[in-house]
């Protein structure tokens, strides 16, 4: 779930950061991406499928959720380093990142506790019922990491999305962000070789160790969080490393899913990346092709392979045909939007996808709600009027996101980059002010820093 922009131009600031002088220009082909995955997440949760002749054995071979979010996998992995690379600013990048995510989360999970009565909840009563270990692993959006439930649902993806962004940044502070394809090529071996061997959760294995690892994880991340706002170099490096240390132990030793379906998320996503790269001449086009068709192959391998038996159960699907079809689709779809980048995308798409994190988000509380809401209707098990919660689902999620895309959204970024814009301003008077009073050439000087 990512910002779509491109940057029209730049310039640089005083600390050599890079940012955009003109208004971001939305890339619509990956909006109409984001917005068609969104909607069909919201599809696949109310169960629509179940309505239409042959709903079940789609649904059985074919996994909407898979399928909508290794799409959204791939646009982040295509989208998410190119944006923190044009502004060459990892705490911008940050700041970005932090007010374009947890404004909408925050408002949802408070209105869905306010709002909805416990037989309807959206939040799970094991997270309202140990609010400090929920609120803490679910707040540094690392829980899927951490053996805490999600407060709201969809939000396991965000916590793959929130080690990826660990990732990049560690990547970028030490020169090695040009290398995501053979990033993705080993992450792609991981999930081959060892998708049933290494077991998942290994770390917090009882409600201790479990305490003691989100403690740790709070103690590192704050660590990491403060040192990559800083703004100064040195620190900035220091916190991005501490960070990418600390995502790739939590996802080799500690994620939720089956260990396959985790390498092959974050080799989908620097797949993505290595794609990016293809197009913009930003290394070797035959290697990165030839990476991406071995994360594409080895995706399908390992779901067929390893998605049976209880591994279908962390997955949420029913059986490997249910991970490996859906896959290929997300890719197909992918492929199909990149050939078709230039073309104009219907406004419709385009509007989705710029409202489809709210569509992500809000679907769910939305989804309870109208379950709610008909609660004791006299629906009709057949004919046209089967379809009515579907309607009145539908229709509100797209007037609920769209409210929350110009109430909490928009206003969200708007904060982060006043912020941004205040912590520019004040690092380039303290440079000044450093420079005035500076001895005078010749003379020795005392480091800053």
């Amino acid at each position: 779930m990512t910002v779509i922009e491109q940057q029209s131009e730049s310039r640089p600031t005083s600390t050599g950061a890079v940012i955009a002088d003109r208004p971001a220009v939305r890339l619509g082909w990956l909006d109409a991406l984001r917005g068609i995955a969104a909607l069909l997440v919201a599809v696949h949760h109310f169960r629509v499928l179940e309505l239409i002749p042959g709903g079940k054995f789609v649904s059985t071979n074919f996994d909407l959720g898979i399928y909508s979010v290794m799409l959204f996998f791939l646009v982040s992995g295509y989208i998410v380093p190119a944006s923190l690379e044009r502004r060459g600013d990892v705490r911008g990048f940050w700041i970005g990142r932090i007010f374009r995510i947890y404004p909408l989360l925050i408002v949802v999970i408070a209105v869905s506790l306010i709002v909805l009565p416990a037989n309807h909840a959206a939040v799970p009563d094991v997270v309202v019922d140990h609010p400090v270990r929920s609120t803490l692993a679910n707040t540094l959006l690392l829980h899927e990491m951490l053996n805490i439930p999600s407060a709201i649902g969809v939000m396991w993806t965000l916590s793959y999305e929130m080690v990826f962004y660990f990732f990049v940044t560690a990547l970028f502070v030490i020169g090695r962000h040009r290398l995501s394809a053979q990033i993705s090529l080993v992450f792609a071996t991981l999930g081959l070789l060892f998708g049933a061997a290494v077991g998942s959760q290994l770390i917090s294995t009882d409600k201790g160790s479990t305490r003691n690892l989100i403690l740790a994880c709070c103690i590192v991340t704050v660590m990491g969080m403060v040192c990559v706002l800083s703004g100064r170099k040195e620190l900035t490096r220091i916190g991005a490393l501490l960070l990418g240390g600390l995502g790739l132990l939590l996802i080799l030793g500690n994620a939720r899913a089956p260990f396959f379906e985790t390498m092959i998320i974050f080799a989908t996503m620097f797949a993505g990346t290595a794609v990016y790269r293809i197009q913009n001449h930003q290394g070797d086009r035959l290697l990165g092709a030839v990476c991406c068709g071995f994360v594409l192959v080895a995706g399908l391998a390992a779901g067929y392979m390893y998605n049976r038996g209880p591994a279908r159960y962390q997955t949420w699907t029913e059986g490997w045909k249910g991970f490996v079809l859906p896959y290929l689709a997300a890719w197909l779809t992918f492929g199909i939007g990149m050939l078709l980048r230039r073309a104009k995308w219907p406004k419709v798409l385009t509007w989705l996808g710029a409202i489809s994190y709210s569509v992500y988000v809000t679907h769910v509380p939305v989804l309870h709600g109208v379950r709610w809401m008909v609660e004791g209707m006299d629906i009709p098990k057949s004919g046209p009027g089967k379809f009515i919660p579907t309607a009145i689902f539908m229709a509100l999620v797209f007037v609920v996101s769209h409210l929350t895309y110009k109430l909490v959204e928009l206003p969200g970024q708007r904060l982060g980059k006043r912020l941004l814009k205040k912590l520019d301003r004040g690092r380039r008077d303290e440079t000044a002010n450093v420079s005035k009073n500076s001895p005078a050439d010749g003379q020795p000087s005392t480091p800053r820093y």
